[in-house]
Parts: C-alpha cells; structure tokens; sequence
C-alpha cells in the first residue's frame, strides 16, 4: 500500500510530539530553579551550573547518539532518551546535593533530550519520507517543540500553583511516557528504511564524518548554526534581565518569552513550505539578515512594553526556523544515511554557540551593568552569518548522490 500525504503529515507530527515532550520538560525546569534552592540552600550559582552543563551536554548528547543510531537503529536509542527523561525529571525532588543535581538536570535530563533531540527525529522522518516532502516535514517538527514549550511551561506553573513543585516535577517526568508509544511507532517504519539504506552505500560512518570535515559548505554551516545559538540563548537567558534594566514588570518579559514561542510555530511552518521552492541557503541568510535588521530597530526603538512584544513577535517568526533548511542542506550535502550524526554536529555547534550566548550575557552586564554590547555582537553576528551561508555548495555532493 503506497502511503498517502495524510500519513507522512502523521509521520512528522508524530515526530514533532515527540520533540514537543523533550524540550517542553526540560524547558519547564528553570521554573523551580526557586523552589529546589530553598528546599537545599545550595545556591542559585551552583543550580545554574547544573543548567549550563546542560546547555552544553544537550548539543554533545546529539552527535553520540546520533552515531549509535545511524550503526544499530534509532529505536533503542530513543526510547532510551525518553525514559531519561521520564526518571531524572521525577527524582530531581529527591536531589539533596550539588553534584545529584549537576547529574540530574546537567547530565541525565540533557542526555535524554538530545537523544529525542531534533537531530535523531529528523534522520527517521528523513528516512521515511520522500524527498519533496521532507522540507514541510521538517518545518512540523521544529514547530512541535515551540509547541511544547508554549503548552508545557504554563502547565508546569499551574501544577506548581495547585500541588506544589515537587509533584509538579513528577507529573511532568510521568508526561514524557506519551513519548514511548510515538518512539515506537516512528521507528518502525524507519527500520527498513535504514536497512535499505545501509544497503545502498558502502561508506562508514568514520568517512562520512571524514568527508564533512574537508567540506567547506558544511563547515560554513556549523559557522551559521553556532550564530544561531549564540542570540537564541542570549535572548532566552537574558530578556528577562533587559526588561527589569529597563525598570518594566516581570509579566512584559514573561509575555514576551511566551510570544516568541507562539509565533516560532508559524514560522517553522511557513519556512518548511518555503524551502520547497526556495534555495536553502539563500532562505538561511535572509533569516539572519531580518534578524539583524529586527535586533536593530529594537536596540534603537524605545523601551516600552509594545516594542518588546513586537520584538518577540518578529524575533520568534525567525528564532528556530533556521532548523529546517540547515538539516535539509546537510542532507542535500551528504545524503541521509548519517544524517543523524552529521546534523548532531551542527547541533552541537549551536550549543556551544548557546552557552556563549548565556555566558557572555551575564559577563557584559556584570561588566558595563547593560546589555548594549551584546546587542551590537548579535547584529554583527546575525550579518556574517547571512554572508557565509551564500557560498554554499547547494547541490548534493557527488558520493552521496551516487549512493
């Protein structure tokens, strides 16, 4: 029986469930960031630590498990990823110690994570479906994990408001059991695929990784997506931090975390439908040059609440729909067989991005007591960014066309 376009919207949703659950759990966690420091007094820094480790354990996690899968399956992987998830949500409560939470939140939850990361699911639906699709495939299951961070982080407020924090924390660990049953539906159809594959081409994963590295296409896109990171997780960590420096309510920044997140849906959507007929990498820099261009009208604009909700309106639209044509030109480069490992890569290089991002934040500010510097880093960032993604090679290289 030949799938319709209903199954393959099925696939990716599916997949995008599955995105939904990993990062909306652990994105809910700083939530009780307060709450797990009074209950131990082990000091806001160190809790912080356990979340920058995180940060970078998240982008490493995607490129090991991506290898274990492309050479023994996704299936055990994943599903190892979701019960993680599921346990060190449910025993942070029991965390009494630095190091309980530094192996908790910054090892075994951002290990999980990645291994149902974006990486790992886009090599299954990849693999599963045909090439015309895959662009909108891709732009559904970016916009499912803005959509489990849109839903998840209000209901873990609403859990904390009615039970309290510590069985708050469990019920979001026991959620990420909807995550299992999806596993194991998306990995069986990708089985044979990968089997197909594995049988279509006699590189090994060591070359692949061999032949990406001499690329200069996919080196300038491990260059963008480090940009990426950096402003998504200066944006993330530190908005908070530029509405109370700009003496506005606590609720301006809550709202404006939550917008981006609304609006990142329909960007990940349209950018999906848009990379079927648009050239990748020229949609990849005209998302960085609109960010440029957004950060500096906002940098110059007046500080009121409207310009931060704009902001987040604009900002969200291109926040992560970079996502979509970054895996589609890896895969154009070199083919899906390793997907899953190649585009860890790029993820970990975001991640690193990231954590500079948040560090350096905080750094400026201790330094300057404003933000001013790392806003004008963003744009300058934002604007190499839009021109190193121009020489890309965007025909699919000749090994792994041949495959």
């Amino acid at each position: 029986m030949t799938p319709t376009s209903r199954h393959y919207v099925a696939v990716a949703m599916a997949a995008g469930a599955v995105f939904a659950l990993g990062l909306g759990i652990r994105n809910t966690q700083p939530l009780f960031i307060s709450a797990i420091n009074s209950h131990t007094g082990i000091g806001y820094a160190t809790i912080s630590l356990a979340f920058g480790i995180g940060q970078i354990m998240w982008g490493v996690a995607q490129p090991l498990a991506g290898a274990i899968a492309d050479r023994h399956g996704a299936r055990s992987v994943m599903l190892g990823g979701a019960l993680l998830i599921v346990l060190s949500t449910m025993l942070v409560p029991l965390a009494q110690s630095a190091l309980a939470l530094i192996l908790l939140i910054g090892v075994v939850n951002a290990t999980g994570a990645g291994a149902i990361g974006p990486a790992l699911l886009m090599s299954a639906i990849n693999r599963w479906i045909p090439e015309a699709r895959r662009a909108m495939a891709s732009g559904i299951v970016n916009a499912g994990g803005s959509f489990g961070q849109f839903t998840l982080i209000p209901l873990a407020q609403l859990l904390i408001g009615v039970a309290g924090w510590q069985p708050a924390l469990i019920a979001l660990g026991a959620t990420g059991l909807i995550a299992v049953p999806l596993v194991l539906w998306l990995t069986t159809g990708a089985a044979s695929a990968v089997t197909h594959v594995q049988h279509a081409t006699d590189t090994s994963l060591r070359q692949a990784v061999a032949d990406a590295a001499r690329d200069r296409s996919y080196l300038l896109l491990n260059l963008g997506f480090f940009t990426c990171g950096f402003h998504v997780a200066f944006i993330a960590t530190h908005l908070p931090g530029v509405v109370a420096a700009c003496e506005l309510p606590p609720t301006v920044s809550a709202w404006s975390l939550a917008i981006i997140g609304l609006f990142n849906i329909g960007g990940s959507l349209w950018i999906g439908k848009a990379i079927q007929t648009w050239r990748m990498k020229l949609a990849l820099s005209g998302i960085y040059a609109a960010r440029a261009a957004l950060i500096l009208v906002f940098y110059l604009s007046p500080k009121v609440e409207l310009t931060f909700f704009l902001f987040a309106a604009g900002i969200g639209f291109t926040y992560l729909s970079t996502v979509p044509p970054t895996v589609g030109l890896v895969a154009k480069l070199h083919g899906p067989r390793y997907l899953a490992t190649l585009f860890g890569i790029v993820m970990l290089s975001h991640q690193v991005g990231g954590f500079l991002g948040a560090w350096l934040g905080g750094k400026a500010f201790e330094a300057t007591n404003s933000y001013d510097w790392m806003w004008w880093a963003d744009i300058a960032l934002c604007l190499m960014a839009a021109a190193v993604h121009l020489p890309i090679r965007e025909a699919r290289a000749p090994a792994a066309a041949a495959a």
